[in-house]
């Protein structure tokens, strides 16, 4: 009886007991769950602001996955904290609403900044690993990373960071799917949602920065050149695009010659590495010698056909195939 009796003050302490029992764990669960909530509402609601389109409660309910009795209680939470207004079922963020989704927003965007730039994460990683830190980092972390990384003002995105004191330029730009045959552009963001989608454009090798010229446009594609690769897609992936239009004078650019394209016994010059080639990946190609004016010889191809032998600096390293498409060479060199 003594035993059972201990074992059940045991039981009651582990389940009552102040701020580590399971009653508080529970407890600060749920409080966590409101706030991911709270802040991904909000998340949503300045989005929509920003790219001037109205939102409704069934579009919320459906960007945050939620039933509508759910997001009426959301609703209804918000409108109490003083972040949003409700008016003819449309919602919109009040001043505090804007700023508090702002500092969301920024703490966002410099994580995923720094898991592209400092760490090995997949890229189609980037954005729900960043969803999951947004929340419960602070400030002053995010501080420090983003001080570390000189202040960044672009997510690896394209989209715009956020400045401490909440401060954005407007957004600007076109979709992909408006230009027209003969016209050019500049990506300058590309989507992250929905992720099916977002996995298809980064296989595809397309990132903000590449210049765009469009060859033909149909009702079921667009094809154009992204820096002189062909590239075709319909007109719904097409619009998870966005391009700065630019001049019918600019010059297109041409096709660049990539390192898997050289043969045993070739060599070449380093130009340098893909922007879409990022973090530790990045780096450990620069640590093995692969920085512009480098010169770099196939050497010889594994059995298996990948990775390869190349001769670089004097030394001979192994590069996969994957990583050889982003090293960007030139095979018109003195070979004396």
């Amino acid at each position: 009886m003594i035993l059972i009796a201990l074992a059940l003050i045991g039981l009651l302490a582990w389940i009552f007991w102040p701020k580590k029992g399971l009653i508080a764990f529970i407890s600060k669960r749920k409080l966590n769950d409101e706030r991911v909530l709270l802040e991904d509402a909000l998340k949503y609601l300045f989005e929509c602001e920003y790219r001037k389109s109205s939102c409704e409660m069934n579009s919320l309910a459906g960007a945050l996955n939620i039933s509508g009795d759910r997001v009426s209680k959301l609703i209804q939470h918000l409108q109490g904290m003083g972040l949003i207004n409700l008016n003819d079922n449309l919602i919109s963020l009040t001043d505090s609403g804007r700023s508090y989704s702002l500092r969301v927003i920024r703490v966002h965007r410099i994580w995923e900044r720094y898991l592209a730039d400092e760490t090995g994460t997949a890229q189609p990683d980037w954005h729900e690993k960043a969803c999951e830190i947004e929340h419960f980092v602070t400030d002053a972390d995010t501080e420090k990373i983003a001080a570390q990384m000189g202040n960044p003002v672009f997510d690896p995105h394209g989209d715009p960071i956020p400045t401490a004191e909440g401060e954005l330029p407007e957004s600007k730009g076109k979709s992909l799917s408006t230009l027209q045959e003969g016209e050019i552009g500049r990506i300058i963001h590309i989507e992250d949602e929905p992720r099916s989608i977002y996995e298809q454009l980064v296989v595809l090798g397309l990132y903000p920065g590449m210049q765009v010229y469009v060859t033909d446009v149909t009702a079921d594609k667009i094809t154009f050149a992204a820096d002189g690769d062909e590239c075709t897609l319909t007109p719904l992936f097409a619009t998870h695009i966005t391009v700065e239009p630019l001049s019918s004078k600019t010059r297109v650019t041409q096709k660049q010659d990539i390192l898997s394209e050289l043969k045993v016994g070739e060599k070449a010059e380093v130009i340098g590495i893909s922007p879409n080639c990022r973090g530790q990946q990045r780096r450990r190609l620069m640590d093995m010698g692969i920085v512009p004016g480098s010169l770099i010889t196939a050497q010889m191809i594994s059995a298996s056909g990948d990775p390869i032998g190349y001769r670089v600096m004097g030394t001979t390293v192994g590069i996969r195939r994957q990583q050889a498409d982003l090293i960007f060479i030139n095979k018109n060199i003195n070979h004396e």
